[in-house]
């Protein structure tokens, strides 16, 4: 399996870093995305590697995508090609995990119409005048899609989107 993390800079630091291993962990190849290739600074000051510009990617190269939160989403949403990325995702019914802030893509991406998610409590209305039903908990499984609030949520997150990975392996 391949993973693709779409990020930008202030992205959320363990929101892409705890991803970003845990997910190699699991035997899966990991691949950064982002509006530029190269280093991305993430908001505490971490750097990782993007193997791809977002222009770059082919989303039928992936079975995964991860949206983490931070200030990245804010500059994730307004690439286009991002946005189609994303859309992809959802077309194919590929498992796809958003954190935080993440949700904003799916905003932009207009992926959210009847969808039950949770993310940081900030962009709540969001959500809601996107169409999703939100519920302030951990973690919320909406079919391929699982979604959490903030870095405390982590393990719970990575656990059950795992659980699913797992699930379509067998």
């Amino acid at each position: 399996m391949k993973a693709l993390i779409i990020t930008e800079t202030e992205g959320e630091d363990l929101e892409v870093l705890y991803p970003y291993y845990r997910l190699q962990e699991e035997g899966i190849e990991v691949h950064v995305a982002a509006s530029k290739k190269g280093p991305v600074t993430l908001k505490h000051g971490y750097t990782l590697n993007a193997d791809f510009s977002f222009d770059d990617v082919n989303p039928e190269q992936f079975d995964i995508l991860v949206i983490p939160g931070g200030r990245g989403p804010e500059k994730v949403r307004l690439n286009k090609a991002a946005i189609e990325i994303t859309k992809n995702f959802f077309e194919k019914s590929k498992p796809v995990a958003a954190i935080c802030h993440g949700p904003q893509v799916l905003i932009s991406a207009d992926l959210l119409k009847g969808r039950t998610v949770t993310s940081w409590i900030g962009i709540k209305d969001d959500v809601v005048a996107a169409g999703g039903k939100y519920r302030d908990e951990p973690v919320v499984r909406d079919g391929n899609l699982v979604t959490s609030r903030m870095p405390s949520d982590l393990p719970l997150w990575m656990k059950e989107f795992i659980t699913g990975l797992q699930a379509l392996k067998h």
